[in-house]
């Protein structure tokens, strides 16, 4: 074979990812200030359905969440925006991972909060197109997909940050088949892009009166890519000293979130891209399940908030999306508020997921007849929500199961 003719069509297909990721260093040297939403009025959440049961879901959360913000958005001060065309069959038909006029109406949101999006694989019969969430993660640099897993009955308490623009994510689409038994893949990871997770990660740490980060990579091995983000790690928390640190290897770390005895030694987790896709998952399953958890994608200028399960397309099929449990959308629901300034609401709506899904569970969604609608677990929600009694329901919670 004329191995020379594949490798030089390897160098300029490398080279092609190699410049783009150079500007985008570039770009991240120039980056503004965070987005300051106590000076704005009104703040546009966009409301993006997704597919499958996302629709079902996202629907239910907003009904939820204008409910709770009905005197702001009484006085204008938080306005709601649906956003359709978010859709598989739309971004497949016209071969794009967000059309361009809903990531322009998406724009215009401060915030938004997203249904699940199905990402073509191969083989699915969809056209290899990229995932709608890594793309507005790039398009609207959403840095820190930050994710929460509470369960005050045992005393975990984490919250993962982790890195969301970069590592094999960032560039999942550019792989190689330099042969037909020769397949590469990229992975990146910079200095700038590291640096801004593992800080969020410390300042997180230090306001919510935590005392320990720990830093996840397997730079023993990804000497070069992991190597950089714990070096990273060492430096910025030079700018922390009274919260300490400490480095674990992934596959030792999902071990160890499994182990109860080890469970209550983390706080706050900093970590590249896919190993936080997988431990935040392993996370969730603790706490309940994926569909359980929420997610927030924050930048400087924007915010995303979504569910961390997938589109659930056989419930579709099936006639059963009614059913589908709206936990995880309103999990990110509440982080939302928190984000844009409703902190005291935000809590409540922690506080009442906790309740109805980890202790009560007077009303119980199956993703079938058998048990809920997302309808009515929505409005078991709202009435715990607003039970005057809720704060001592969630005491009673992590008294008696504790």
């Amino acid at each position: 074979m004329a191995y020379e003719q594949v490798i030089e069509s390897a160098k300029e297909h490398f080279g092609t990812v190699l410049q783009q990721q150079l500007e985008r260093v570039e770009m991240l040297k120039e980056e503004g200030d965070w987005t300051d939403y106590s000076s704005i009025s009104p703040i546009i959440i966009g409301m993006l359905g997704g597919d499958g049961i996302g629709p079902s879901i996202s629907a239910e959360t907003q009904a939820v969440l204008a409910y709770l913000l009905r005197d702001e958005v009484a006085s204008g001060k938080v306005e709601f925006r649906v956003i359709d065309g978010l859709t598989i069959e739309n971004r497949a038909e016209k071969l794009q991972s967000i059309p361009d006029d809903v990531l322009a109406e998406i724009k215009e949101c401060h915030v938004t909060l997203k249904g699940p999006t199905h990402t073509p694989e191969q083989g699915d019969g969809w056209p290899n197109i990229e995932s709608a969430n890594v793309s507005m993660r790039k398009e609207l640099d959403l840095f820190a997909n930050v994710r929460p897993v509470r369960i005050p009955s045992q005393g975990v308490d984490w919250t993962f940050f982790r890195e969301n623009t970069e590592d094999m994510y960032a560039v999942g689409s550019q792989g190689l088949n330099a042969t037909d038994d020769l397949a590469i893949d990229f992975r990146v990871i910079t200095s700038q892009g590291s640096e801004r997770i593992i800080d969020a990660a410390f300042a997180h740490a230090q306001r919510t009166g935590r005392d320990k980060v720990t830093i996840v990579t397997k730079a023993n091995v990804v000497k070069t890519t992991d190597g950089k983000f714990l070096d990273i790690a060492r430096k910025v928390s030079e700018r922390y000293p009274g919260i300490d640190w400490d480095g674990w290897y992934i596959d030792i770390m999902t071990a160890a979130l499994i182990n109860p005895a080890r469970q209550k030694d983390f706080q706050v987790l900093a970590l590249p891209n896919l190993y936080g896709d997988i431990l935040t998952d392993e996370a969730a399953q603790i706490q309940g399940g994926v569909g359980t958890a929420g997610s927030a994608n924050v930048g400087k200028r924007y915010a995303m908030f979504e569910a961390i399960h997938g589109s659930a397309p056989r419930m579709v099929q099936e006639g059963r999306a009614q059913y589908a449990d709206p936990s995880s959308l309103l999990r990110a629901g509440a982080m939302m508020l928190e984000h844009i300034g409703f902190e005291g609401l935000g809590g409540k709506l922690h506080k009442a997921l906790d309740i109805c899904g980890q202790y009560e569970r007077k009303v119980i969604t199956t993703g079938r007849n058998t048990g809920a609608t997302s309808q009515e677990y929505g409005q078991y929600i709202m009435s715990t929500v607003e039970d005057p009694t809720v704060e001592d329901r969630w005491q009673e919670y992590v008294e008696t199961v504790g």
